[in-house]
């Protein structure tokens, strides 16, 4: 069975390093042992978490000689963000019809109350 684009990208957002590791990338690319430096684990731990976010797509790692930089990729995010927009809506307009229920019965409207 093949996993679909927003799976992957879903499960590499599951762990909690990991959206440590793309929020220190959000503020520009860096090295595989600048971004280990703030988390208790080993540089190959550090270097499967890298390779998970690289199979979803949301990081690239260049070579410049020695250097590595990562480099976060932001387009498996936003599919993220327009599958999240459906269940947006859906919890305002929730929100909002008891919203309006909360105030009926604060009026006192008739069959509002339940009396």
């Amino acid at each position: 069975m093949s996993v679909d684009r927003l799976s992957t990208t879903l499960s590499a957002l599951a762990d909690p390093t990991r959206r440590a590791i793309l929020a220190r990338l959000a503020q520009g690319e860096t090295t595989v042992t600048e971004l280990a430096g703030p988390f208790e684990m080993s540089l190959p731990a550090i270097s499967k978490h890298l390779k998970v976010l690289e199979r979803a797509g949301l990081i690239t790692r260049g070579r410049a000689a020695q250097w590595r930089p990562c480099r976060l990729q932001a387009g498996p995010l936003r599919d993220v963000a327009g599958w999240l927009e459906h269940y947006r809506r859906f919890w305002e307009q929730s929100f909002d019809r008891l919203d309006d229920y909360l105030l009926d019965l604060q009026k006192g409207e008739p069959g509002s109350s339940g009396n």
